[in-house]
């Protein structure tokens, strides 16, 4: 049986390995709570989905609080059912009282809090999806949602900082603000209904990120499999050059 030289061997390791490294990049980069859909209009109801992934391979997501403004406060807040787990709404009194239309609110739900049944919660590599009705939503620019995720250890990954670029950037709601290009609030997987124009063929924006991981993935595929193909051929080549050549003749020294 013919084996592969030990150059070419260490080759095939080391595609091997850059290709891991560049698919790992790009998905572990999107590893993060967002909003499915982060924008609304004043005044709307807005139905939003929380994508929560699992970070850790040695623990369970148990918990997830969702904190609410309560300068710009939502007067309706309802939660959708999600199995194996359970919803609770507190309810607080404001710092200050609101005026929301023409009716000024003392309190109103600052957070909600998801609590993973016994047995239940998400595991390592599995996402969950908490949606919940909100409105109605403030005239203003952008609301910050921070979100704190519990897990199974004791440990809590808390997603509030601002700044853009951050390591654990809290989910925006943009109302009247333009979303960010790169800001982990939801706009790598918003599902926000586009603005209404003639062109019947428009495509809306939230198309495009999917496509855009896709191609990514395709394309480092592409590249390994292109290196590993090279390999392959100059293995290949030098076993040929070697058939050609023929096998070598033994150096002179024997018997006369």
């Amino acid at each position: 049986m013919s084996r592969i030289p030990r150059r070419a061997s260490a080759a095939l390791v080391a595609v091997a390995a850059a290709t891991a490294l560049a698919l790992a990049a790009p998905l572990s980069a999107s590893a993060h709570v967002s909003l499915d859909g982060n924008t609304a209009e004043p005044g709307s109801y807005a139905l939003l989905t929380f994508k929560v992934p699992n970070e850790s391979d040695a623990a369970r997501t148990v918990s997830l609080t969702l904190t609410l403004p309560a300068d710009t406060p939502f007067t309706s807040v309802r939660t959708v059912p999600v199995p194996g787990w359970t919803a609770e709404l507190v309810r607080e009194k404001l710092p200050e009282p609101v005026t929301v239309g023409e009716t000024q609110i003392t309190e109103a739900v600052t957070r909600i809090v998801w609590t993973a049944d016994a047995g239940a919660g998400l595991g390592a590599g599995e996402l969950g999806l908490f949606p919940v009705s909100l409105g109605p939503v403030p005239d203003t620019g952008s609301i910050l949602l921070p979100v704190d995720q519990g897990y199974s250890d004791g440990s809590t990954v808390s997603w509030s900082d601002a700044a853009e670029g951050s390591e654990h950037p809290a989910p925006v709601l943009y109302v009247n603000d333009a979303p960010a290009a790169d800001h982990h609030g939801g706009t790598d997987d918003d599902h926000a209904t586009p603005e209404v124009t003639s062109a019947p063929d428009a495509a809306a924006p939230d198309a495009q990120p999917p496509v855009d991981v896709l191609a990514r993935v395709l394309g480092i595929g592409g590249l390994a499999l292109g290196a590993v193909g090279l390999v392959l051929a100059v293995v290949w080549r030098r076993r040929a050059a070697d058939a050609v050549a023929g096998p070598r003749e033994p150096r002179d020294g024997g018997d006369a």
